[in-house]
């Protein structure tokens, strides 16, 4: 009999999210695939690739083959889940996602779906990040294009081999209001951030703070290609390799002269 390819599923966004469930839905659709789905019970986003060590953690069963980890983090369910649900044999690929907005830049290191693929590929599991870029004038948000996107790239991971070496992964990004694209490879834009934090009081008089949105300012990287805000920008899929190794290489030779 042939074995299923496995797939393990985990997101940021919440167990009951959209894009986890259209995640979900378009998986299921390909041939000879099981999936299984550990998501946070509660939104994490921005949580990066924090673990959880201070408290227990519990599986909750929400239905066949789909689990909520109790305040969990992403990387917490996949951590979980490696050492539980697939403790005698390792998914195939790791998909977080379809989450709603955006994760290009720097924003990749608050990023809690991103995170989810970091925790896959440091265990050796080929993993895909997958972001939707939200019009939040329409919250409940159309994910079909990444579907497609996520279908397209399974298939071929399948029929072929992941492309890119260990801890590695890929960021996947893609435009809204359009139901057609093509996939641009890119790398990971330089984005301009600011501070923006919200005052406001309780009944009781007591202050507290909600921080607020950034709008999406970017400006290319002084390299060759398109970025993947760019790639948005101009209607394509953002397709960027993104690599764990944080070490600033160049800087090195800079930092030994430095000591001396």
């Amino acid at each position: 009999m042939k074995n299923k390819y496995k797939i393990l599923v985990t997101n940021d966004d919440g167990y009951e999210a959209k894009g986890l469930l259209s995640l979900v839905h378009a998986l299921k659709e390909l041939d000879d695939v099981e999936v299984i789905v550990v998501a946070p019970a509660n939104e994490k986003s921005a949580c990066g690739h924090s673990l959880t060590l201070v408290r227990p953690l519990r599986f909750v069963s929400v239905d066949d083959d789909f689990y909520k980890l109790d305040d969990g983090t992403p990387s917490d369910c996949v951590y979980l889940s490696l050492s539980t649900i697939y403790k005698d044999e390792k998914p195939d690929l790791l998909i977080s996602g379809i989450n709603r907005g955006s994760n290009m830049g720097e924003d990749i290191t608050y990023s809690g779906t991103a995170a989810g693929a970091m925790e896959g590929v440091l265990h050796d599991i080929p993993s895909i990040a997958i972001s939707q870029v939200m019009d939040f004038t329409n919250p409940a948000g159309d994910f079909s294009l990444a579907q497609k996107t996520i279908q397209k790239l399974v298939s071929k991971i399948r029929e072929g081999s992941f492309p890119l070496p260990e801890r590695e992964f890929l960021n996947v990004n893609i435009p809204s209001e359009t139901l057609e694209a093509d996939i641009k490879v890119t790398y990971a834009g330089y984005r301009h951030y600011a501070n923006d934090s919200h005052l406001h009081r309780n009944p009781r008089g007591e202050e507290y703070y909600w921080l607020g949105l950034h709008p999406l300012n970017f400006s290319p990287r002084d390299t060759t290609g398109m970025s993947d805000y760019e790639a948005i920008e101009a209607g394509y899929i953002s397709m960027t390799p993104i690599m764990l190794d944080l070490s600033a290489y160049k800087s090195m030779q800079k930092l030994e002269e430095w000591m001396d």
